[in-house]
Order: C-alpha cells, then sequence, then structure tokens
C-alpha cells in the first residue's frame, strides 16, 4: 500500500485543489530569506520536498544553483523540463541523506512531518545534517500548531476549476488531518493529508537528538519574531 503523500501528491487533482497557491508571497519570502541569511549568488542551496519546483524556480531565478527533491515522480517529471546548468530534479526519498552536501537546504511550505514513523520524521532531521556543508544552514517552514488548532475549520467545500472539493479537518492521535472528497466524471475520490503536530518544543528535542543548533525562530514570511499564540508560521533556522 502506498502512504497517503505518495498516492496524493502523485495525482493531478493535488495540484487542481492548491493551484492558487500564492507565489508572489513565496517568492517574498524567498527573497527575504536568502537576505537574512546573505546566501552569496555562488552558493548552492537544495529545496528539500520540493513538489513541481515553484521555489526551486524563483531561487534558481535570482540567481542561485538548485537542486530540486521531491519523492512524487509527477512532480519531479514536470519540474525536469525546466532544468537548466544551475538547476536541476531528483526523485528522492527525504527521510535519506542525498549523495552531496549543499550551502543551504530550504524545507518549506509543512513539507515535514508526513511519516508514520517519529522515527523517518527525526531520520529527515538527521538526512538534512548530513545534506549541509561543514558551517551550512538548514531551513524548515512548518505550521504553527497552536494557532491551527484553535482556528481549525473543520468542514469546507473549495471548486476548483468545476469540482467541489469536500474538505473535512481534525485533530488526531496528535495528527492534523484533512479528508479530501470529490466526484470527477461521475466517479467519487478520496484522498487525505495528514501531518504531525509538532511544537518547537518538538523540533527542539529532534534537533538536539540530531546534534544540530536552532538559531533563530521566526513567525510569518516577512520574518518576524515567532509567538506561539498568534504566529502564522513555525520557521526554524538551524545548523
Amino acid at each position: 500500500m502506498k502512504h497517503w503523500y505518495s498516492s496524493w501528491f502523485d495525482t493531478p487533482f493535488y495540484h487542481i485543489l492548491y493551484k492558487d497557491r500564492d507565489d508572489k508571497e513565496a517568492q517574498s519570502f524567498m527573497d527575504a530569506l536568502t537576505y537574512y541569511l546573505n546566501i552569496s549568488q555562488n552558493s548552492t542551496i537544495l529545496d528539500l520536498a520540493c513538489g513541481k519546483g515553484r521555489h526551486s524556480l524563483y531561487l534558481n531565478s535570482i540567481g542561485y544553483d538548485v537542486t530540486g527533491l521531491d519523492l512524487s515522480k509527477q512532480s519531479i517529471s514536470e519540474a525536469k523540463q525546466k532544468e537548466n546548468g544551475r538547476l536541476c530534479f531528483d526523485v528522492h526519498d527525504m527521510s535519506k541523506p542525498y549523495f552531496k552536501q549543499f550551502d543551504t537546504v530550504f524545507n518549506l511550505f509543512t513539507s515535514f512531518g508526513y511519516f508514520d514513523c517519529d522515527e523517518d520524521n527525526l531520520n529527515t532531521i538527521k538526512a538534512i545534517k548530513a545534506n549541509l556543508k561543514p558551517n551550512g544552514i538548514g531551513v524548515i517552514d512548518f505550521m504553527n500548531i497552536d494557532v491551527v488548532k484553535n482556528s481549525l475549520k473543520q468542514d469546507d467545500i473549495k471548486t476548483v476549476n468545476g469540482i467541489d472539493f469536500y474538505l473535512k479537518r481534525s485533530v488526531k492521535n496528535g495528527y492534523i488531518v484533512k479528508d479530501i472528497a470529490f466526484n470527477f466524471k461521475g466517479q467519487d475520490f478520496n484522498f487525505y493529508e495528514r501531518v504531525k503536530a509538532f511544537s518547537l518544543n518538538d523540533f527542539k528535542t529532534m534537533f538536539e537528538q540530531a546534534e544540530l543548533t536552532l538559531l533563530d525562530v521566526f513567525g510569518d514570511y516577512q520574518l518576524n519574531t515567532f509567538n506561539k499564540q498568534n504566529s502564522e508560521r513555525l520557521i526554524m533556522i538551524f545548523m
């Protein structure tokens, strides 16, 4: 049986449901992050769990040497059509180290906490460390679990490209779960997303276990200070 992320992320419906993601916001975040980290133009960046590569493509367009990795063969197949001498994509399991190291590793847009086994989530942290050059910097952009739990919209219908997606959200056994149901051309489909509800303290424990140092924590894409009660994001800088 495929894991939920292998099944769902490889369907065209995943990309239809999330087609309205804000690229301008993502690009502004990359501008702020690369400026804050003072990443030089000759630096190498790994975009871990890159999807179709929207962050990778922008980082490359502003001058960086970027490698994008994702488990979805369909996403990587599409991203590969845009490769160049300083931009490449590969299919890879993020819980295992890649074969080369980078100056910076980005894991963006809550692309963490997918695994059923906690050991694999820790192994992802360890893999990020292995993928970093000496004195390299890692970044994980995750949800602020406290705000998500307090503002969870349980039932919702989102219509995209004529498809009515019925969304049900819940907190189950330490996970944020989104059930997704829809009908397409007379056929019913059911998928779900499940992300471990990691807090900042949980990440601190994993960083300690992986022998990594947490350097800074931000609460939004403008890199404002993290506040547990009201920050939209949990953005962690470590090495």
